[in-house]
C-alpha cells in the first residue's frame, strides 16, 4: 500500500509537470506581425484645411488652434460687415448731398452734419468732401479686411500642412552633442583637432 501511494503521487506530479510544460502562450506555427505605423499625410491635412478651415488642425490633433481660427474669421467678418455698412451709409449720403433733388437728404442722419451750415454753399461743399473721404476710407478698410481674411485662410492651410509634416517629429530631450579631441591624418601628417558628434 505504501508503494502504491508513492507511485500515485509520482504519477500525479509527473502529469502536473507535463501539463505545465504543455501551456504555451503562442503557437509554434504563428508569426507575430507588428502593426505598421500610421503615416500622417500632410496632403490630407492641407486638403481638409482648405475645404473647411480648422479641419486640418483637428486632423493634426491640434484642437487648441480651432478657437483661434474661428475667432479670427469671426473678427474679420465683423470688420468687413462694419466697414461695408459705413461705406453704404457714406456713399448714399455723398450721392444725396451732390445731387440737385432736395428730397434726398440721408446726409442729415450723419451726426457730423451738425457742425456745418447746410444753407451755406461752401459748408455743403466741404461736408461733401468729408463724406467722399469717409466713403473712400470705409471702402479701403473693407477691401483690406477682405484681403486679410484671404491671407488668414491661406495661413490656416499652411499651418495645417506644416503641422502635418512635423507630426511624427521627435522633440524629446534626448539630444546630445559631444566634443572629443581627435588626431587626424592628412598627407602623412598628424593633425590635432576637435571632433563634434551630434546624436538625436
Amino acid at each position: 500500500m505504501k508503494y502504491i501511494r508513492i507511485f500515485l503521487i509520482a504519477v500525479l506530479l509527473t502529469g502536473a509537470c507535463i501539463l505545465a510544460n504543455a501551456q504555451e502562450t503562442t503557437r509554434q506555427d504563428t508569426v507575430h506581425v507588428d502593426k505598421d505605423e500610421v503615416v500622417h499625410s500632410p496632403r490630407k491635412a492641407t486638403l481638409y484645411s482648405a475645404v473647411l478651415p480648422g479641419l486640418g488642425q483637428v486632423y493634426n490633433k491640434k484642437y487648441w488652434k480651432l478657437p483661434l481660427i474661428y475667432g479670427g474669421f469671426a473678427g474679420f467678418a465683423y470688420a468687413i460687415n462694419w466697414n461695408n455698412d459705413k461705406y453704404v451709409l457714406y456713399r448714399q449720403a455723398y450721392y444725396d448731398i451732390t445731387d440737385t433733388d432736395p428730397k434726398t437728404n440721408s446726409f442729415l442722419d450723419i451726426k457730423e452734419v451738425m457742425y456745418y451750415n447746410m444753407n451755406n454753399a461752401s459748408d455743403v461743399r466741404e461736408f461733401g468732401d468729408k463724406l467722399k473721404q469717409a466713403k473712400d476710407g470705409a471702402r479701403r478698410y473693407r477691401d483690406m479686411n477682405i484681403i486679410f481674411t484671404a491671407a488668414f485662410y491661406a495661413l490656416n492651410i499652411i499651418d495645417a500642412s506644416v503641422d502635418a509634416h512635423f507630426f511624427n517629429f521627435d522633440i524629446s530631450d534626448d539630444l546630445t552633442m559631444v566634443w572629443v579631441p581627435e588626431t587626424m591624418y592628412c598627407l602623412d601628417q598628424k593633425i590635432v583637432g576637435v571632433n563634434c558628434r551630434i546624436t538625436f
